[in-house]
């Protein structure tokens, strides 16, 4: 089951960069952006991250969390979240358990390979734990101002 825009997110909880865990909805209260992207360290992901850094203030002025989201391991999330400065966590989703309920994994083609991999997505939770917007297939460039301006003016 894949989540659904005016409906409850599942409950769902990870393991972050620091070996913690967070539970999705430990998050309630507060409208939470997660977003998902295909690999740590990556160019399209290292911008899509600092997009989303660069704009964190102007997140959280509106109470706002944030959370990445890759298949990467804790570790590998460590280094680049440190390497880039990232201020809000991300989830070492190992096991898909978060793909698999946002559905974000899809069939891609990297010179001619073809393989499943994640879908790079955006998602705007309510402070209620709704799915108030999705973004699917996203581009990177003015996607993290975008995704601000929808939180600023719902």
């Amino acid at each position: 089951m894949t989540v659904t825009t005016g409906k409850k997110v599942p409950k769902l909880q990870g393991v972050l960069h620091d070996g913690s865990t967070l539970a999705l909805a430990d998050l309630r209260g507060h409208p939470v952006v997660v977003y998902f992207y295909p690999k740590d360290a990556t160019p399209g992901c290292t911008n899509q991250a600092q997009a989303f850094r660069d704009l964190y203030g102007e997140f959280r002025k509106h109470g706002c969390e944030i959370v990445g989201v890759s298949r990467d391991s804790a570790a590998s999330h460590a280094k680049f979240r440190d390497k880039q400065a990232l201020p809000f966590p991300l989830v070492a989703d190992v096991d898909e358990t978060w793909c698999n309920a946002f559905g974000v994994l899809g069939e891609k083609t990297l010179y001619g390979r073809r393989f499943v991999g994640v879908i790079r997505s955006t998602f705007l939770i309510d402070a209620q734990g709704v799915l108030a917007a999705e973004w699917r297939g996203v581009r990177v460039p003015g996607h993290a101002a975008a995704v601000l301006e929808r939180l600023a003016h719902p």
